[in-house]
């Protein structure tokens, strides 16, 4: 049994947060409030948008500035948000320091030009990393996450059935609340049939085609539905990285699960994990040190592959294959490391072994991942 810990972006909030407005984003129930009101000494420091007296207080702006630090959550849901907040931090400033919690809507902010540009800082929490469960990184914690997924609340129970009623909740208030709060979606039982298929599409190049015809809907349709549930953090997808040099499919893409424990493939499950992983890595560099991060994969037109390729900067820094095997590299490395820039190529399992050749490293997932924390710092 492991007990929860401190997150590890924690204290880089804690770092900017006298500087300006902090949102944290993520997926239900990953732990963003939990995460905000650790900042806070007393009850009366937060303040949910759906509680009608702490609503009043929000809507007229009239913040005790003797509580110093403030979690606004839920904000989201009132339909001028945006201007209240830039109201609130152009007033209380230089008196308090705010911290932000919500849905999706929140993210929408990162991606476009707004109001509020200059006054925030955005944290994307993620599901426990291993390094987060365990500082040692050791086969049981991930083995541990395998079984039960990153989420603090079926992690902290360690129990299959009480994992199996998390999720049933979870994907009913991801479907008929966080959906519905984001977008007026008619046959939300369509979708409950697309979120019951796309486990199996994982680690594959995702068809919108087959998809559509087993939901008799348009592939427009389909696209947008997949992105909403990208933007509500169920799911999210990776596009293939090409060079010159490389015949690479173009426009395909692959699927993974914020929560990997929902797969039954060991293999797709393993995949899923690491790619979750690795999507830790990209955001930690970009929301701590501002790179341009992106997770892509390698996969030519006969189907030689490479799980992932993280890109720094427009730079291809790694890649890294999941092998269940420990002992033989896989062929497709070597293919892919004369026709590629990749500086580095990683193939990493649940094994034991290691070796290293001047084509990959094959290493255990765990040893892979420390090298990883490793980089997980505040640059100048």
């Amino acid at each position: 049994m492991y007990l929860l810990g401190e997150r590890s972006i924690r204290k880089f909030i804690a770092e900017d947060l006298n500087d300006r407005m902090i949102f944290i984003g993520g997926p239900r129930q990953v732990g963003k409030t939990t995460l905000a009101k650790s900042f806070l000494q007393r009850k009366n420091q937060y303040f949910n948008w759906d509680d009608t007296t702490d609503r009043a207080v929000i809507k007229t702006h009239k913040f005790d500035v003797g509580l110093r630090t403030i979690v606004l959550d839920e904000l989201h849901k009132y339909f001028r948000w945006r201007t209240l907040l830039k109201g609130l931090y152009d007033k209380y400033k230089s008196e308090l320091s705010i911290l932000v919690t919500g849905s999706a809507r929140l993210d929408t902010l990162r991606k476009g030009g707004d109001s509020l540009f200059g006054r925030y800082r955005y944290f994307r929490l993620h599901p426990f990393a291993l390094h987060e469960l365990d500082s040692n990184c050791n086969r049981k914690a991930t083995e541990t996450l395998l079984q039960f997924g990153g989420f603090p609340e079926p992690l902290s129970a360690q129990s299959p059935r009480k994992y199996r009623l998390w999720k049933q909740e979870r994907i009913a208030r991801v479907v008929y609340q966080d959906l519905r709060d984001l977008d007026m979606v008619k046959d939300l039982s369509k979708i409950e049939l697309l979120i019951d298929a796309l486990p199996s599409k994982v680690g594959s190049p995702l068809s919108v085609q087959s998809l559509k015809e087993d939901l008799e809907v348009s592939p427009n349709t389909v696209s947008h539905w997949l992105l909403l549930l990208e933007t509500i953090y169920y799911s999210f997808r990776i596009l293939p990285y090409g060079t010159p040099k490389l015949r690479g499919i173009k426009k395909a893409n692959k699927l993974y699960l914020w929560d990997w424990a929902e797969l039954q493939d060991k293999g797709a499950l393993f995949e899923n994990f690491v790619a979750s992983q690795l999507l830790y890595y990209c955001h930690f560099l970009e929301d701590v040190n501002g790179h341009a991060m992106e997770l892509r994969f390698l996969r030519d037109s006969v189907g030689r592959e490479i799980d992932f390729v993280v890109i720094k900067n427009k730079k291809p820094i790694f890649a890294v294959e999941c092998k269940s095997g420990e002992n033989q590299l896989s062929k497709h490395i070597p293919y892919f490391r004369e026709r590629t820039p990749i500086p580095h190529f990683y193939q990493v399992h649940l094994g034991k072994s290691r070796f290293k050749d001047d084509r990959a490293s094959v290493m255990p997932w765990e040893d892979f991942w420390k090298e990883r924390v490793r980089e997980l710092r505040a640059e100048p």
